[in-house]
């Protein structure tokens, strides 16, 4: 594969793409101020573990379970990622938990205290994209891509 040429550059190639994910959604969070919504949080937890399991691949790069595992934990990436995408475009309905329809005030003292309150954020909004392009789209684009370099990558040394 041209490149990467060896399976220890590939696992640290995935290491700091996960990184540089997980320090951008923090940057967006709490220095941009963007508060994100559940999905949001919950598409995080992929590339936690595929820091770590990265990690355990540069280490033991011999092995193909856990390049195996990469692989898993990318195809759910995309799929969570995928799924918000969709309900950010009205493919799919928001879950429950993500919606703020719980915001109907009677009164005028309850919209005020409701506004105090640390609402959720809705899934369906896409509070801050990169050239017009949400963070769901581009984590979909780039979990899908992984997936597509690590199949390839395990084909390529099996052949």
């Amino acid at each position: 594969m041209i490149f990467f040429p060896s399976r220890k550059n590939f696992y640290l190639f995935v290491l700091l793409i996960s990184l540089i994910t997980i320090l951008s959604a923090l940057y967006v969070e709490f220095v941009l101020q963007y508060k994100p919504c559940k999905l949001c949080i919950y598409q995080r937890v992929p590339y936690i573990c595929a820091i770590i399991f990265s990690f355990l691949g540069f280490n033991y790069f011999k092995n193909d379970n856990i390049l195996i595992i990469l692989i898993i934990i990318f195809i759910l990436s995309a799929i969570l990622s995928g799924y918000h995408f969709g309900i950010e475009n009205s493919f799919f309905d928001e879950l429950s938990s993500c919606s703020n329809n719980s915001l109907e005030p009677s009164n005028k003292k309850e919209l005020l205290e409701s506004l105090n309150k640390n609402m959720p954020v809705s899934c369906k909004d896409a509070t801050f994209k990169i050239l017009g392009v949400s963070l769901a789209a581009i984590n979909t684009i780039l979990s899908v891509l992984i997936v597509i370099i690590s199949v390839r990558k395990l084909g390529y040394e099996k052949n």
